[in-house]
């Protein structure tokens, strides 16, 4: 995957910044899945959102 189709796939829904750290929620255009994506510094981290069920959670728009 090159990044002309990681740019088509993913789109950003969500962003809140902070000096040195955002926090946004993106999701993935193919399955509808969120991820959280957390930046503080030098540092960053990027994990699936789940519902109380533990399944991943799916955008309402791709329900």
């Amino acid at each position: 995957m090159d990044k002309n189709d990681i740019k088509e796939r993913f789109e950003q829904t969500t962003g809140k910044a902070a000096p040195l750290e955002t926090n946004t929620v993106i999701v993935d255009k193919e399955t509808g899945i969120e991820y959280l994506f957390h930046a503080a510094g030098y540092a960053g981290g990027l994990t699936v959102l789940m519902d109380k069920e533990g399944k991943p959670r799916i955008n309402k728009d791709y329900q």
